[in-house]
């Protein structure tokens, strides 16, 4: 599933295609994905000029003038690429192979730029976990990202708040982290390597970094500092490229070139004069990667 780097880094491949351009024809190519398309889904959009196209927390958002935001979600195996109305190719080049295939291309909109310039924008999606839906009016109050937690981007991620988010709570630290309502966006990657870049463990309980004292203040900051510093990593690095994601030209991301836990169970822990070895848990049925000599 792609985390939040990965859907930052696609919504920065489509915005100089999509910003500013109009909808010229809008096809669905079958009735639904995870769930069905919604009523007048083409007629909805078509003609319409994108006005902005955002992101929150793994959610996409399209917002077009004088019409509802559309909101995506790319599910296990989404991806959208770019055909220039020239020669039809697709910019950049594929290192990896992802479905190709037009059976799988399920949406696809023709846009027309400012300049003039024609662009074929196609989502593809072969196990069709993704979504497209409409939200009427600010999409902060539709039911996929109502009640979403704060972004883990820029400063708004504090010690402080991250503390206030996790006091009395007794579920293990990485768990928590992975609660969308407290903090919305990360995933299971980003929160092992946070967590290893702050130097505390995912089996500890959450409440212990919000007690009084200095001890628990410096753990708070040291692990809002690292969960920021990680997610801005890894969108500048491109995201990750596991399984299916790839970027919208095509080309992988290679952040995952900088793992320093996540995989690598057996294997040294880089941080200088640990000593210590990457090991492999089950928490909730997902796998944590941790290194229990430098993490505490």
């Amino acid at each position: 599933m792609p985390e939040l780097p990965e859907v930052e880094t696609v919504r920065r491949g489509l915005q100089p295609v999509l910003e500013g351009a109009r909808l010229i024809r809008v096809e669905a190519r079958r009735p639904d994905l995870r769930f069905p398309f919604p009523e007048r889904f083409s007629e909805r959009l078509t003609g319409r000029t994108i006005t902005a196209l955002g992101r929150r927390a793994k959610y996409l958002t399209m917002h077009v003038q004088d019409g509802p935001v559309l909101i995506c979600h790319l599910g296990m195996s989404g991806s959208f690429r770019i055909e220039t109305d020239d020669d039809g190719e697709i910019p950049g080049v594929f290192h990896q192979e992802r479905s190709k295939s037009t059976v799988h291309d399920h949406v696809v909109f023709d846009v027309v730029g400012a300049d003039g310039a024609r662009s074929r924008v196609i989502f593809n999606d072969p196990r069709r976990f993704g979504f497209m839906l409409f939200a009427e009016g600010s999409p902060e109050t539709h039911p996929m990202l109502a009640g979403l937690g704060v972004e883990p981007t820029g400063n708004t991620l504090d010690g402080a708040l991250l503390a206030s988010l996790l006091q009395g709570r007794g579920s293990p630290l990485k768990a928590a982290l992975l609660d969308q309502k407290l903090i919305a966006g990360l995933g299971n990657i980003y929160v092992s390597e946070a967590l290893w870049r702050a130097g505390l463990s995912p089996l500890r309980e959450a409440g212990t970094i919000a007690k009084p004292g200095k001890k628990a203040r410096q753990q708070s900051e040291r692990l809002a500092e690292a969960i920021r510093s990680v997610i801005s990593d890894a969108i500048a690095a491109g995201g990750s490229s596991l399984r299916d994601y790839m970027h919208t030209d095509g080309s992988l991301g290679y952040f995952q070139h900088s793992f320093a836990v996540y995989d690598r169970e057996g294997e040294p822990c880089p941080k200088p004069g640990c000593g210590g070895h990457i090991e492999r848990v089950v928490q909730s049925g997902r796998s944590t990667f941790y290194c229990r000599t430098c993490q505490s």
